[in-house]
C-alpha cells in the first residue's frame, strides 16, 4: 500500500510550492517508508510514498510510459498485470511492477481502461500532452482516495484526508467505483454490476457450493503475488480461517513460497478472549506459524487519539475495531512483513451479521447486503487499510474480489436466509461450501463458530473498559448539548461523543466531518435495517450483542452486557 498526492491547476510554481508538496506528501509518509517520489510538469504536481511489495528494486513511482509523456501514481495492487502485459505488447515496459501496466493501457484505450483492471487501486494519471488527467478508485472502495478544490481553482487527490485537509477550501471522498475526467469536469461510474441498482431485480442464479468455493480459491491465490514477507490475520472466525485454509494450500504453488513453506498468521486480543483461542485452534489444525499479540484495555485506550487521526473517522464501530488492528500492525511490521490476507467483506456479501437473524424475507436481505457493500470504504474498508497502512504494512481482502463478488451476489438470496429450521445459521451457503469431509478446510466447530465483530472477538472488556473510560471523560451536560456543539451527526452517546472531540481536533473543518456517515445501527446494521425489530431502536450500539436475542452473550434490553 502506498500514498499518492496529486494537484493540478495551481497558480504557484514556484519552489515554496514544491516544498509545500513535499510537505503535505510526507503527511503520507507512513503509507509508503520505502521511498519518495515527484513529478512536475507546469502546473501539476504528482507525489507519491511507495510501499514497495511487488518489484522492489525497480518499481518506484511516479510511473511512465516510453516517452514520459504518461504518468501515473498509484495506490494498490494490480493482479492481471501480467494477461494485461499480454495485450501490451507493442510496448516497452521499464519496470516490473504490476502498476506499470497502467500507463500503457491509457495509451491504446485512453480514459476507457479502468474496468480491465483486476485489483484494489486509487490512481491518478497525467497526459503531459494536453495537460489533462484523470483519477480512479478501485469498484468496493478497498483504497482510500479524496478529492478536494482549492482557491486558487486547483484540483486535488489523495490517499488521506491529512494530505489535502488545510490546503483544500472543500473535499470529499472519492466514490468507489468511478473515474474522474478533467475532460468533462466530473466523475463517471465506471463499475456497474447488476446487483448495484436497486431496481434490479432480486438475483435468482442456484446456489453451488463447488462454484463458490472455486471462485474464492482463485480470489485467494492471485493474492498470494508478493515479493515480500507476508502472512494471514487471523481472528479464528470464518472468514480469516478460510483466507488462511486456502493461502496455506496453495502457498507452494505461488510466488509467495519464495519466503518458506510454512504460512505465517497473526491474532491480536486482550488475554482470555474469544478470538486468541479459536485462532490458536485454527493455527495448530493449519501448521501455520502463528504469532499471538496481547493488549490491555488501557493500552488502546492510550492509542485512541492515534488511531483516530490515522483512519480519519468517529465512527464508534470503526474505532472500536481498528485500535486491536492498528496495535497488531505495529507488531507484525516489527517481524519485517509488509503485507496480510485478511477477511473483510464476506458479512456484508453473505449477509453474516447478526442482525440478519431478523431479515423478513430474502428481498429485504439482498437489498440490505447491497447496501452494506457500497457502504464498506466508509467502514470495514477503511479500517482494515488505514489501520494496517499507519505502519507500513498492506491488506488485501481476497472476500472483495471482483469475480467473487459477481458469483456471490448472482445466488438467488433465499440461500442466505438464516433458517434455523433447515439448520441454516448465518452465511451458511459459504461455511456449506467449504464443508468438505474428505479433504477438511477446517474443524467443523470453527466452521460452524457463530459470528463474533472484531471488535467483539478480541475481548469483550475492550467494548466495555471504552464505555468506562468514556464516562469519565463526557459529563452529562456535554452530551446533553451535544446537538449544538455538533449539530451535524450529533453524537448520541458519552463514547461517540469522545471520538468526536479528538477527530474535530486533528479535521476541524466541514468538509472533514461530512466524510464520516451517520444514522442509527444495531450490531453493524443500516439505518433501513434497524425498522427489522422494533426492540433495536431502544438499543443502538454497533456490538453484535446488541442483536437481542439472537448472540450468545447479547446485551440485556438496557444495553448492559449479560453475565459470562
Amino acid at each position: 500500500m502506498c500514498g499518492i498526492l496529486a494537484v493540478f491547476g495551481v497558480a504557484d510554481n514556484s519552489q515554496k510550492k514544491r516544498s509545500r508538496i513535499i510537505e503535505l506528501s510526507s503527511r503520507l509518509r507512513h503509507r509508503g517508508p520505502d521511498w519518495s517520489g515527484l513529478h512536475h510538469h507546469k502546473d501539476c504536481y504528482l507525489a507519491h510514498q511507495r510501499l514497495a511489495i511487488v518489484d522492489p528494486a525497480s518499481g518506484d513511482q511516479p510511473l511512465y510510459n516510453e516517452d514520459k509523456t504518461i504518468v501515473v501514481a498509484v495506490n494498490g495492487e494490480i493482479y492481471n498485470h501480467k494477461e494485461l502485459r499480454e495485450k501490451l505488447k507493442s510496448h516497452e515496459f521499464r519496470t516490473g511492477s504490476d502498476c506499470e501496466v497502467i500507463a500503457h493501457l491509457y495509451e491504446d484505450y485512453g480514459e476507457d481502461f479502468v474496468n480491465m483492471l483486476d485489483g484494489m487501486f486509487s490512481f491518478v494519471l497525467l497526459d503531459t500532452r494536453d495537460n489533462s488527467f484523470i483519477a480512479a478508485r478501485d469498484a468496493i472502495g478497498i483504497t482510500p482516495l479524496y478529492y478536494g478544490w482549492g482557491l486558487d481553482g486547483s484540483t486535488w487527490f489523495a490517499s488521506e484526508m491529512k494530505a489535502i485537509s488545510d490546503d483544500c477550501e472543500r473535499f470529499m471522498t472519492f466514490p468507489p467505483g468511478h473515474v474522474y475526467s478533467s475532460k468533462t469536469g466530473g466523475v463517471q461510474r465506471w463499475y456497474n454490476p447488476p446487483w448495484w441498482n436497486p431496481a434490479s431485480p432480486i438475483p435468482s442464479g442456484p446456489y453451488d457450493p463447488l462454484v463458490l468455493r472455486k471462485a474464492f480459491e482463485k480470489a485467494v491465490i492471485k493474492r498470494l503475488m508478493t515479493d515480500v514477507p507476508f502472512g494471514v490475520l487471523l481472528s479464528g472466525g470464518l472468514d480469516s480461517s478460510l483466507v488462511a485454509s486456502v493461502a496455506s494450500r496453495y502457498l507452494a504453488d505461488s510466488t509467495a513460497a519464495q519466503w518458506g513453506s510454512q504460512l505465517h498468521t497473526f491474532c491480536v486480543g486482550l488475554k482470555g478472549s474469544p478470538d486468541l483461542g479459536a485462532a490458536r485452534e485454527v493455527a495448530d489444525y493449519l501448521g501455520t506459524r502463528h504469532h499471538e499479540f496481547h493488549f490491555t484495555v488501557q493500552e488502546g485506550i492510550d492509542a485512541l487519539e492515534e488511531v483516530i487521526y490515522h483512519i480519519e473517522t468517529y465512527d464508534v464501530t470503526t474505532i472500536r475495531a481498528s485500535t486491536p488492528m492498528f496495535l497488531m500492525s505495529r507488531k507484525i511490521k516489527s517481524l519485517g512483513v509488509k503485507m496480510v490476507l485478511s477477511g473483510e467483506g464476506s458479512d456484508e456479501i453473505f449477509g453474516g451479521y447478526l442482525y440478519f437473524h431478523k431479515a423478513p424475507n430474502k428481498e429485504e436481505l439482498h437489498h440490505e447486503t447491497c447496501r452494506k457493500i457500497k457502504a464498506l470504504h466508509l467502514y470495514d474498508c477503511l479500517r482494515a487499510n488505514k489501520s494496517t497502512s499507519a505502519w507500513g504494512v498492506e491488506a488485501r481482502v481476497p472476500f472483495l474480489d471482483k469475480e467473487f463478488i459477481n458469483v456471490a451476489m448472482g445466488i438467488d438470496p433465499e440461500w442466505k436466509m438464516i433458517r434455523p429450521d433447515l439448520g441454516r445459521i448465518e452465511k451458511w451457503v459459504l461455511r456449506n461450501a467449504f464443508d468438505d469431509e474428505q479433504s477438511p478446510y477446517l474443524p467443523k466447530h470453527i466452521l460452524y463458530r457463530q459470528k463474533e465483530q472484531f471488535s467483539d472477538g478480541v475481548g469483550y472488556r475492550w467494548i466495555d473498559g471504552l464505555k468506562d473510560h468514556a464516562d469519565q471523560q463526557v459529563t452529562d451536560s456535554m452530551l446533553d448539548k451535544a446537538s449544538f456543539v455538533y449539530p451535524e451527526n450529533t453524537p448520541t452517546t458519552k463514547e461517540a461523543y469522545l471520538y468526536r472531540t479528538i477527530f474535530e481536533r486533528f479535521f476541524p473543518k466541514n468538509s472533514a466531518r461530512s466524510t464520516v456517515p451517520g444514522g442509527p445501527s444495531v450490531a453493524c446494521s443500516t439505518a433501513k435495517a434497524v425498522e427489522w425489530d422494533a426492540a433495536w431502536s431502544k438499543n443502538l450500539d454497533p456490538s453484535g450483542r446488541a442483536a437481542l436475542g439472537v448472540h450468545a452473550s447479547a446485551y440485556d434490553g438496557n444495553g448492559k452486557a449479560a453475565a459470562q
